[in-house]
């Protein structure tokens, strides 16, 4: 349905008039709300249970790792390292093939369809019996992971409005912690069955590719292509969902690439900023892959290890709600918000340095803290959104993040081999470091954005050139626009 849209007259503060083509379409808040709550209740947990088997095959290496996977792949050196890695580089390299499928085809269809080829994928890491075979599949496994972040920040924006986009996507990132938690506790479990043929850990591979596959079938026929297709509205409520979407159009959404703002985002300092926020908030990520080993090398035995490592997810879903929170409390200070997130994994990771090793539950509370990274790459994301305009250049810079991130999860493993446990030396200072240099860095992206936004507010005083909303113009280019700090 092509939509025309205008705000015209309103019979009550409550009501909507919308024109969509020649139809005035009028709804009231409460038609609205209920819209709303039909969504949250079978697109929103649909989104959550592909986040949550993403996390859980991703983080299934940390478990696996506790139930004999080094030793049964006979891993030496730095390969348990590269396990880690070499998914990151399965998901780099897919990136970009991703993206342009998804612009060509449908997206709901095309995410149904590598949800069932990635639990496939799965599935066959329970075959290798070598680091070349297990290496190989789990370079296969981000590669066919790739298109779900990408895909997931359209699909909120194509069935919620933005002022609901921030809880929305605190939804679905909480399920990484839930992961954490439920996957800590599907290993306790398969653990103390007895398999005469299989090791445990290939049998945790098997279940997880085995239910992310099931589900991916469901996803696949269940989730409609867009708000047009939503059989789960009626055709009144369907009208109001593409009436309130047209809401929020925004002007300047072309689909030419500008070289113009191609270079200018080369030549943006504040673009450089979100690429080093990328490997800054991602450097750290292999304590999440390498707690297991920490705990474990505690002398705690492997089922013991699992449910320590369970309240890890936990504490990480408290955090990211702290951050959600602080987002809506101190929205013009989310830089602030970001510094004092680095504190709980900062001591987190100086404790697990300078703690003995027979500190027991000091040690086990250190991991815990040291795993809160997600509530950070929340904000910073945030950040991201709200502070680039143009429609080249806000994907670009999208993809400055991303590399970023890709950088920080390849390069970060190797700075934690397994002959360093059980302090991971190197590993642990790396990450005590880069959260420092974060922290350096959110203070001068603070300082480059206030002093912009002063600038700027000094010349309004002295102009009176406005740009229309209509125009694809860069944050740079439209003097009217202020960032966020």
């Amino acid at each position: 349905m092509e939509l025309e849209v205008k705000k015209v007259g309103t019979n009550s503060p409550d009501d909507v008039n919308i024109d969509i083509g020649a139809l005035e379409l009028h709804f009231s808040e409460e038609e609205e709300k209920r819209v709303v709550r039909k969504i949250d209740c079978f697109i929103l947990p649909m989104m959550c249970l592909v986040f949550f088997f993403q996390y859980l095959d991703k983080q299934s290496l940390s478990y696996a790792s506790v139930f004999g996977l080094i030793d049964d792949l006979s891993l030496k050196g730095s390969e348990y390292s590269w396990c880690s890695s070499l998914f990151y580089l399965g998901q780099l390299a897919a990136e970009y093939p991703f993206i342009y499928l998804m612009s060509r085809l449908p997206l709901t269809t095309f995410v149904g369809g590598t949800i069932i080829l990635w639990g496939a994928v799965c599935m066959c890491l329970a075959v290798p019996t070598n680091f070349a075979g297990f290496g190989a599949v789990r370079f296969l496994l981000g590669a066919t992971e790739g298109a779900v972040s990408p895909a997931f920040v359209t699909l909120t924006s194509m069935w919620y409005r933005k002022n609901e986009h921030a809880t929305r996507v605190g939804i679905w990132i909480t399920m990484n912690g839930l992961a954490q938690v439920l996957g800590s506790l599907l290993m306790y479990g398969i653990g103390k069955q007895h398999y005469p043929r299989l090791e445990s850990w290939r049998i945790l591979f098997l279940v997880c590719g085995a239910l992310t596959a099931t589900f991916g079938v469901a996803f696949y026929f269940l989730v409609p292509t867009g708000p047009q297709r939503a059989w789960f509205l009626s055709e009144r409520e369907r009208e109001v969902l593409l009436a309130r979407m047209a809401l929020d159009r925004e002007g300047g959404d072309k689909t030419n690439f500008s070289k113009s703002q191609l270079k200018e985002t080369l030549l943006d300092v504040r673009a450089w900023f979100i690429f080093a926020f990328g490997i800054l908030a991602t450097m750290q990520s292999p304590v999440l892959t390498f707690a297991s080993l920490i705990i474990k090398n505690l002398n705690y035995d492997k089922f013991e290890t699992m449910l320590y490592t369970s309240p890890s997810g936990a504490v990480q879903i408290v955090a990211i709600w702290i951050a959600v929170l602080g987002c809506q409390l101190l929205p013009n200070n989310r830089c602030l918000v970001v510094i004092v997130l680095t504190v709980p994994p900062l001591i987190g990771n100086i404790l697990l340095l300078q703690l003995p090793l027979t500190a027991g539950w000091g040690l086990i509370v250190s991991s815990w803290l040291a795993s809160c990274i997600s509530d950070v790459m929340v904000v910073l994301l945030s950040l991201s959104a709200s502070n680039v305009k143009g429609n080249t250049k806000r994907a670009i810079v999208n993809t400055f993040y991303f590399i970023g991130y890709s950088v920080g999860c390849i390069a970060g493993p190797q700075l934690w081999q397994t002959k360093s446990a059980p302090r991971f030396f190197e590993g642990v200072v790396t990450a005590i470091v880069t959260w420092c240099l974060l922290v350096l860095a959110m203070c001068l992206y603070w300082y480059l954005c206030r002093a912009e936004n002063t600038r700027r507010d000094q010349e309004q005083q002295t102009s009176t050139d406005i740009l229309l909303h209509t125009e694809d113009v860069t944050d740079i280019e439209d003097r009217l626009f202020r960032y966020s700090y």
